[in-house]
């Protein structure tokens, strides 16, 4: 086999080899750094011998025979090709020296008789003579102390023997005596052979074997970066990559891969390597750097720094770090869990001393798994605080769990799982509530108060424990005035939110005191929490509001996801939605959701999808809506979203159904949600896509049922406005459905009554509906009406079902082209928005012999753009007067450019008008 960077040692091995076999015995210590490649070499002269006219005898030392007499001088004796005579004579030999070192030592060293060592490399000198010998021990600093001793004698008399003896050892190692390494250096026929670690050059040429010529050189760097020509090391990284490229199958993996096979090999480079070396590479994988390493091992610091060196002279560390995360991590996942927390611990310590920051202070205590100083608990705290400030969450639950369990305080104990509930939240609501039962004994205890306890309150209500979240809610109340202004700001909040969310809980909640006068003297960040839920309850109460829209844009404005809470950040996005001022609320959104996504906030991800699901069922984007619910509902599952559930859920029921996937909507139908989700705003969601899906599927009785349900609750709630969901208008189709058209009728007109200018998606609805209730000839109009309050709305679903209903309208009156028309129209809005496109609007036989043919391009661009607009809606059917109402015009002004647009088309009526598509598809329907 070819080596790399290693043909000038070999040659000169050969040489030596040459030499000995004319009779000139010589000695060769080839030594480095551990898995330099020696043993590779070694191997590759023994097995070349042959060629060269020689006889390989070969022995490993090993540190586990360390204490074994003459085990390695055996090893060469049982190698080599001796007679049975001579193999009888030597082992005979060999168990006596074994009786005499087992007898004792004079001053350290084996009791060996001369005669007897003598005798031994005899056995092997007898053997040269016969055919040339290359006798080769690889790692000989692991032989025993006899061994040593026996070589040394031998290797001193092999200069006019046909010997070559060549030894590897490792420059780093100190079990060798030094009187080995001094008798070899010393002899006039021995040479040092030193191997270094390969050249940026030769590691290239190393994977190039392995992975290809392209991705070796494409990736020099790295591949030298992260093995520091340590050959070993190249190998294992090489056999990464390759694993990787055959799993990928596609592309070639774009940087080097450090995995399972470069951990083997950092290990086995330790395990070569001295014992206290390998204490070193386990104390700096702990601490990260070499600056107190000898305190915290107990080493003095010159021996660190020499084991240090060994380290960077192996290409595991360089600049006193591992050279790659993947080496430490291999190290620490190694060490015996003893040790690594006793390490952690004591690293923390020194850390804390040194006046590190809480983060790496506390990253030793959870590793080591306990807290044994008293300033342990507050260096934890503070470090999860700082890791929740930087989107950490996995690492901030990890030190508050710690924390809990080792703080003796019982009050600080309840904050601290407080935080943590808040922290496990962010990751799924779900986590926390087996926590929620202490936090109640707590509370009972009098160990948890304030605003700890109102966060408490609001985390069962999630769940619909509703008794034990009133319980403490009213244990806060009974403080009074003696509650501190953060409490009572925590009160108003929780109030408000309970207005929009939970209104029956809040009916039964006594008022707190003092609240009144709070907004003036709470923080900013709780006054933007009070602004959002105000102006979130006020808009489903009272309807949308511009001021309301603005209002939450300035809250949200120049916000990260961190500077507020989540709360803030939901109240003001659905005050938007519920406002109509969706299309506003879409960045905003968006931009949140890639927030919480970079800050692996899942939870937080989960709500905002859910949101990002409501704007696009307003928007009538459906498949946009099916997508982020069950995005939503994947990244939290149905058991974590408690009974919140009814908002995704309701909109992916809505989504589906509109799409006409009733058996995918039966499957969302058939999750089972909590019975207290009925009494929050979100069954409101979940009573309104239900209603839809039983009346899409035929069963109107049902859906006017569950429309009506929802309307008596939202009017019990004072939350009765179409922003929120327009059930009068919904309640109104299913009675059309069953043929109550009397009671469609009023429900629609009090849909319209009762609405505000606001909501143009609310009233383009009602009238949609009230114009169902009427004779086909009175319908037009307020179809018309309808589809202009949608377009503005931006709701395309609402929109194409208008529209839908101004096709069959025109259909029934037999104004078949233009049923025609807007057809088109219905068809574009449909597949915009996902649902399925209805049939085309038949007509009359002959209809299409008679139908008028659309003028020639040119004559249609003759046309003003004001003649345009006014010719566009007449085709659709609108007449002067509403033509002149839209455009803001005269009826004269509208009667002088049809005139000149019948000129110049040359045409002489309304109905020869071309089609509408040919004009402006968005100005006219």
């Amino acid at each position: 086999m070819t080596m790399v960077e290693r043909e000038a040692e070999l040659a000169l091995l050969e040489a030596l080899l040459a030499g000995a076999v004319m009779g000139r015995g010589r000695v060769a210590l080839v030594d480095g750094a551990v898995a330099t490649g020696k043993s590779m070499l070694l191997h590759t002269f023994a097995e070349q011998a042959i060629e060269l006219g020689a006889l390989a005898v070969s022995a490993t030392g090993s540190p586990l025979e360390r204490d074994m007499p003459l085990g390695v001088l055996r090893q060469l004796v049982e190698d080599a090709p001796l007679m049975p005579q001579e193999r009888e004579r030597a082992l005979s030999l060999l168990d006596e020296g074994v009786r005499a070192v087992k007898a004792g030592d004079v001053d350290g060293r084996p009791r060996l008789d001369a005669q007897l060592v003598s005798a031994l490399c005899g056995v092997l000198l007898e053997l040269s003579e016969r055919c040339p010998l290359v006798l080769v021990v690889d790692d000989v600093h692991h032989a025993d102390a006899a061994s040593l001793l026996c070589l040394a004698y031998l290797a001193r008399r092999l200069r006019l023997a046909r010997i070559v003896a060549v030894f590897g050892h490792s420059d780093q190692a100190r079990h060798t005596d030094t009187y080995f390494q001094t008798e070899l250096l010393r002899q006039p026929h021995c040479r040092r052979v030193k191997l270094t670690r390969l050249s940026r050059s030769g590691v290239v040429a190393m994977v190039a074997r392995q992975v290809g010529r392209e991705p070796a050189e494409r990736l020099a760097d790295e591949w030298y970066a992260h093995s520091g020509g340590n050959p070993l090391l190249v190998t294992a990284l090489a056999e990464d990559y390759a694993e990787l490229a055959r799993s990928a199958q596609q592309q070639p993996p774009a940087a080097v891969v450090a995995g399972e096979q470069y951990g083997r090999a950092v290990l086995a480079c330790l395990d070569r390597g001295d014992p206290r070396t390998a204490r070193v590479a386990r104390g700096l994988a702990v601490l990260g750097d070499p600056g107190s390493l000898d305190r915290l091992l107990g080493i003095p610091a010159t021996d660190v720094s020499r084991d240090l060196h060994a380290l960077t002279a192996t290409g595991l560390t360089s600049l006193g770090t591992f050279r790659h995360e993947a080496a430490r991590q291999a190290v620490v996942a190694a060490m015996d869990a003893e040790e690594r927390a006793e390490l952690h611990r004591r690293a923390a310590e020194l850390s804390y001393g040194a006046g590190a920051s809480p983060g790496v202070v506390a990253r030793h205590l959870l590793e080591a798994g306990r807290v044994d100083a008293p300033w342990g608990v507050d260096v934890l705290q503070e470090a999860a605080r700082s890791a929740l400030r930087a989107g950490q969450v996995d690492t901030a639950v990890g030190y508050l769990r710690l924390a809990s369990q080792v703080c003796a305080d019982e009050t600080r104990r309840a904050k601290i799982m407080t935080l943590l509930v808040r922290a496990e939240w962010r990751i799924n609501p779900a986590a926390p509530a087996g926590r929620l039962a202490q936090l109640a004994e707590a509370m009972h205890r009098g160990s948890l108060r304030g605003s700890d306890a109102v966060v408490l309150a609001r985390a069962l209500l999630w769940h619909g424990r509703v008794d034990d979240a009133r319980d403490v809610l009213d244990q806060v109340h009974e403080l009074g005035g003696s509650a501190d202004p953060e409490t009572l700001a925590e009160l108003l909040v929780a109030r408000l939110w309970l207005r929009a969310a939970y209104p029956p809980f809040l009916a039964g909640l006594r008022e707190a005191p003092g609240e009144a006068g709070l907004a003036g003297i709470v923080s900013v960040s709780a006054s933007r929490r009070l602004e959002s839920a105000l102006a979130l309850a006020e808009v489903l109460a009272q309807g949308p509001r511009e001021e309301h829209a603005d209002a939450v844009e300035r809250i949200l404005e120049g916000s990260g996801l961190e500077e507020m809470s989540l709360d803030t950040i939901e109240n003001s996005l659905l005050t938007l939605v519920y406002a109509g001022r969706s299309d506003r609320a879409v960045p905003w959104c968006d931009l949140f959701a890639a927030e919480a996504t970079a800050r692996q906030a899942p939870s937080r991800r989960a709500r905002l999808a859910a949101i990002r699901a409501e704007i696009a069922v307003r928007r009538g984007d459906m498949p946009a809506a099916e997508r982020h619910a069950r995005s939503a509902l994947k990244i939290i599952p149905v058991s974590g979203w408690g009974v919140a559930v009814g908002g995704p859920l309701g909109v992916l029921i809505l989504a589906l159904t509109a799409m006409g996937r009733y058996e995918a909507v039966r499957e969302a139908l058939d999750v089972p949600v909590p019975d207290a989700m009925f009494q929050t705003r979100y069954g409101l969601h979940y009573l309104h896509a239900r209603g839809r899906h039983s009346l899409a599927t035929g069963y109107p009785a049902l859906a006017l049922r569950d429309f009506q349900r929802c309307g008596d609750l939202m009017r019990e709630w004072n939350l009765d406005t179409p922003g929120l969901i327009p059930w009068r208008a919904e309640a109104a189709e299913a009675c059309l459905r069953m043929g109550q058209v009397e009671e469609a009728g009023e429900l629609a007109r009090a849909q319209l009554d009762g609405g505000v200018p606001d909501d143009p998606r609310g009233r383009g609805v009602a009238l949609r509906v009230l114009a169902a209730t009427l004779a086909p000839a009175a319908r037009p109009p307020l179809l018309r009406q309808a589809t202009g309050c949608l377009q503005a709305a931006g709701d395309a679903y609402e929109l194409g079902r208008a529209l839908a209903d101004l096709v069959e309208t025109y259909e029934a009156l037999g104004e078949y082209r233009r049923a025609r028309t807007v057809s088109a129209r219905v068809r574009a809005v449909a597949a915009e928005c996902g649902a399925p496109a209805p049939d085309a609007a038949p007509s009359p036989a002959g209809d299409a012999e008679v139908a008028p043919r659309p003028p020639a391009a040119e004559p249609v661009g003759a046309l003003s753009d004001a003649e345009r607009r006014v010719a566009s809606l007449a085709a659709a059917g609108y007449t002067n007067r509403e033509i002149a109402t839209r455009l803001y015009i005269t009826v004269s002004t509208v009667e002088q450019h049809l005139t000149r647009t019948y000129r110049k088309l040359g045409i002489t009526r309304r109905a020869d008008l071309p089609l509408v598509l040919e004009f402006d598809d968005q100005a006219a329907i």
